[in-house]
């Protein structure tokens, strides 16, 4: 039989990636067991987040009219009306938004959002042209990397680099090197960003959007971790929208990594299409997500749990994964650590390591502990950074034990790495 010829399409997309040789680690790791899992972004599964799907699944499984309404209907491929209009008015109560249900969609995840929204916005026009994304801060999420169906998608900046004398550093948007040049079709951040925990400031964001209206272009805003919910934050901003921002959020870090849903909220136009892509690809949405989730959205109980649960569960966590990771270095290894503003995970680097953080990353999954190289995080970028094969990203969203050991063992192998220099 001869070998398969694939389109561009299909080398691009089903080639080799960061994201893939992530999830087939997680996958295979599952299947062999003993690895402690401190790669993915899998939430933990907080107890009493646990409770409240547990109940809410109950109380629909108890209704005939509610199960034959989430499993055995099509919704519009904008989403369930019901769960729009509940958000919408959400976001009109607690925020005093200027929306309405025509500027929301359901994707199915937030990874799918994205795909549509950066192919939509960059790529080849109509005309010819090639269109970027612009990250103005580097690194940046991973999943992002491999999402564009033509390739050089993404400009990204390096970032601006604050240490301090504590072990901690920052990274910052440099805006007096951030250009915004005419092949750029939109700028993307993610709020808190992953991998970094970083999280920009209100000032940041309206300047961002201030940049973006000046070169009539959309800000998107990646909130997969951020707010409304799940509000894994532990700064406080408020939250913003106005008519040239995309703003995606995501069930996943709520506890519903399994269900696949995420929102999407823009301009109309760019619901429209929303809604027109995901009826072309998947003819409608997951109903699970949805209806878990409107009676949450209606009573705002959904802001409870986020802020009185969910946040302090993973501050929590970050502040007990830091003074581990103080703890099990001491002073005799060089490490500092981004500090930790929000999401599920910390950002390590090792400032004199003799070997690529990549490298490092195959050591330490030999020793059964699963963490993501930095380098996967930097792409976009026209020269290599300093930090892009000295970095690690960790999560410490499982449980205490596994991360305890998890930190140990790392600190054991960089030591193991220093010796052998």
């Amino acid at each position: 039989m001869s070998t398969l010829k694939f389109s561009q399409f299909g080398e691009k997309l089903g080639g080799d990636c960061g994201i893939l040789e992530l999830m087939d680690d997680l996958g295979k790791a599952l299947e062999e067991g003993g690895m402690r899992m401190m790669g993915g972004g899998n939430p933990a599964l907080i107890p009493e987040v646990v409770d409240i799907f547990q109940n809410r699944l109950a109380t629909i499984a108890s209704s005939k009219d509610e199960v034959a309404q989430m499993l055995g209907i099509y919704q519009p491929p904008q989403g369930g009306a019901l769960t729009i209009e509940a958000l919408a008015a959400f976001l009109q109560r607690q925020y005093n938004w200027d929306i309405t249900p025509d500027n929301i969609a359901v994707t199915s995840g937030g990874q799918t959002a994205f795909f549509l929204l950066f192919n939509m916005l960059g790529g080849t026009t109509s005309k010819g042209a090639h269109k970027r994304i612009l990250l103005p801060l580097t690194p940046e999420y991973i999943g992002y990397a491999n999402q564009g169906v033509t390739p050089d998608l993404f400009h990204a900046r390096p970032p601006k680099v604050t240490y301090r004398d504590d072990g901690f550093f920052k990274y910052g948007i440099d805006f007096d090197q951030l250009t915004v040049g005419r092949d750029i079709g939109a700028i993307c951040v993610s709020r808190p960003t992953n991998p970094t925990g970083n999280v920009l400031t209100d000032a940041e964001m309206t300047r961002l959007a201030d940049i973006a209206e000046e070169h009539e272009i959309p800000l998107i805003v990646d909130n997969a971790y951020g707010a409304p919910f799940p509000h894994i934050l532990f700064e406080d901003i408020q939250p913003a929208w106005t008519p040239n921002r995309i703003l995606t959020m995501s069930l996943s870090k709520l506890g519903l990594p399994g269900t696949r849903t995420a929102f999407v909220v823009g301009s109309p136009e760019v619901i429209r299409r929303i809604s027109a892509a995901n009826c072309v690809l998947n003819l409608a949405n997951n109903n699970l997500g949805q209806a878990l989730i409107r009676d949450m959205l209606i009573d705002d109980s959904i802001l409870s749990l986020s802020h009185q649960v969910i946040r302090p569960f993973y501050e929590n966590r970050s502040r007990q994964a830091i003074a581990w990771v103080r703890e099990a270095f001491g002073t005799e290894i060089p490490v500092e650590i981004h500090r930790s503003e929000g999401a599920l995970f910390l950002w390590l680097r090792f400032p004199k390591l003799p070997i690529s953080s990549a490298e490092l990353y195959q050591r330490l999954k030999a020793r059964k502990v699963l963490v993501v190289s930095g380098h996967y995080f930097f792409f976009g970028l026209t020269e290599p950074h300093e930090h892009e094969h000295q970095c690690l990203r960790m999560t410490f969203s499982q449980t205490a034990e596994v991360v305890h050991e998890g930190i140990a063992i790392l600190a054991d192998e960089v030591g193991r790495v220093f010796a052998e220099a």
